[in-house]
C-alpha cells in the first residue's frame, strides 16, 4: 500500500470516528460517572456492557463504511444477465439508460455517486462521516447501527449528566468537569443528528422509498409521472423486504406490476 493511501479521506474519516468514540468512552471511565462508581464498587455486568455496545456499534460502522454498497457491475453477472432480461417488462415510456460517467446500464432505483464514482443500486445517499454510499446492500445494516448508536449515545449522555457537579466555585468546577460538560454537549448533539437520521430512515424504509427519491422525485422519471410511489407494498411487506429480502424480484417487476394494476380498467 502507498503511504499517501494512509491519508485518503475514508481512513481519515474512519480514524476519526474510532478515535472520538473511544475519547468519549474514556473521558466517561475518567471521571466520576456512574460507570466509575459501578467500577469502584465491584458492579462490573454494567460497565462491560456498555464497553460491549460501544464496541458494537464501532464495528457496525465499520462494516457499513467498508462494504459494497451495492455497486452495479460493469461487467454483469449470470444473475444480473438475467436482471437485465426482465427490463424488457418496463413500459417503453420509462426506459432504463446507461450512466453517462460510467456507461453501465443503470437498473430502476439506481444512481451514479460523484463521490464513489461508481452507479449504486437502490441508492439511498452518500454518507460523509462513513465515506461510503448507502444502497441496496448495506441500507438495513446501516438503520440497525443507527439504532445502537443512539442506545449508545442516550446512555453516555445520561452516565455524562450523572457526573456533573454544579456545586462548586465556578475555577474549581471548570478545572474538574469542564471536560465531561464538553463530553455531555457533543453527546447531546450527536444524540439529536441520530435521533433525527433514525426517524427519518424508519418513516422511508416503512413507505419503500430512498432519501434521494424521496428529496428529487420530481426530477426521477419513474416517479414524477406517478402520483404515488410505485413501490410501496404496505408496511408489512416494505419492512419485510428490506430486512429480509423478502418477496423477492426485482424493482423492475414491481414497477410493472403497479403499472398493469393502475391502467387496468375497473371492473
Amino acid at each position: 500500500m502507498a503511504p499517501w493511501a494512509l491519508l485518503s479521506p475514508g481512513v481519515l474519516v474512519r480514524t476519526g470516528h474510532t478515535v472520538l468514540t473511544w475519547g468519549i468512552t474514556l473521558v466517561l471511565f475518567l471521571h466520576d460517572t456512574e460507570l466509575r462508581q459501578w467500577e469502584e464498587q465491584g458492579e462490573l455486568l454494567l460497565p462491560l456492557t456498555f464497553l460491549l455496545l460501544v464496541l458494537g456499534s464501532l464495528l457496525l460502522y465499520l462494516a457499513v463504511s467498508l462494504m459494497d454498497p451495492g455497486y452495479v457491475n460493469a461487467q454483469p453477472q449470470p444473475q444480473e444477465e438475467l436482471k437485465e432480461e426482465q427490463t424488457a417488462m418496463v413500459p417503453p415510456a420509462i426506459p432504463l439508460r446507461r450512466c453517462r460517467y460510467c456507461l453501465v446500464l443503470q437498473p430502476l432505483r439506481a444512481r451514479h455517486c460523484r463521490e464513489c464514482r461508481r452507479c449504486v443500486r437502490r441508492y439511498d445517499h452518500h454518507c460523509p462521516w462513513m465515506e461510503n454510499c448507502v444502497g441496496e446492500r448495506n441500507h438495513p445494516l446501516f438503520v440497525v447501527y443507527l439504532a445502537l448508536q443512539l442506545v449508545v449515545l442516550l446512555w453516555g449522555l445520561y452516565l455524562a449528566w450523572s457526573g456533573l457537579q454544579f456545586f462548586q466555585p465556578w475555577g474549581l468546577w471548570l478545572r474538574s468537569s469542564g471536560l465531561l460538560f464538553a463530553t455531555f454537549l457533543l453527546l447531546s448533539l450527536l444524540s439529536l443528528v441520530a435521533s433525527l437520521l433514525l426517524a427519518s430512515h424508519l418513516y422511508l424504509v416503512a413507505s419503500n422509498t430512498t432519501t434521494w427519491e424521496f428529496i428529487s422525485s420530481h426530477r426521477i422519471a419513474y416517479l414524477r409521472q406517478r402520483p404515488g410511489n410505485p413501490f410501496d407494498r404496505g408496511l408489512t411487506r416494505n419492512l419485510a423486504h428490506f430486512f429480509c429480502g423478502w418477496p423477492s424480484g426485482s424493482w423492475e417487476t414491481l414497477w410493472a406490476e403497479e403499472e398493469e394494476e393502475g391502467s387496468s380498467p375497473a371492473v
